[in-house]
């Protein structure tokens, strides 16, 4: 079952350090919703444990998330893939995209989409969907609150 999301975040802090800010994996381990852990593998991909509930399912996702079109301060593509055991599989992935607002703060504009399988497809798009979207934002505000106050 696939899902597209699209939002945007104003971040208080310059295009350069919102970039740096994306590719700290402890940043990104703040700010990804039920990350338990985050480990750079190689120098574009990390290796996550990422624990979610959905409606009556909470599961634990072991997952390697990859960074992608690299374009430094611009923006990257991060996706990722996780499996949940029986619960099922989850993955996804955004375009991000950084455009200065001025010389203190940056638009982060994102594109997402996620794809879940399994006992969790079950659960109902309405559900899913709204999970997601929950969650996408949750991961952007924290991202732009944790960058922007730094």
């Amino acid at each position: 079952m696939a899902l597209n999301m699209d939002g945007e975040e104003r971040i208080e802090a310059p295009i350069a350090k919102v970039w740096e800010a994306l590719n700290d994996p402890e940043v990104l381990k703040a700010s990804i919703p039920g990350c338990q852990s985050l480990e750079k593998t190689a120098d574009n991909e990390l290796a996550a444990v990422v624990v979610l509930k959905v409606g009556p399912i909470k599961a634990t996702f072991n997952g390697a998330v990859t960074l992608s079109n690299l374009n430094p301060p611009n923006g990257y593509t991060i996706s990722g893939e996780g499996k949940g055991g029986i619960a099922g599989f989850a993955k996804g992935g955004a375009d991000v995209t950084l455009v200065e607002d001025g010389p203190d703060a940056t638009i982060l504009k994102y594109t997402a989409n996620a794809d879940v399988g399994g006992k969790i497809a079950q659960l109902g798009s309405r559900l899913i969907e709204s999970t997601s979207k929950k969650l996408a934002g949750q991961f952007f505000s924290t991202f732009g609150e944790k960058v922007g106050s730094a």
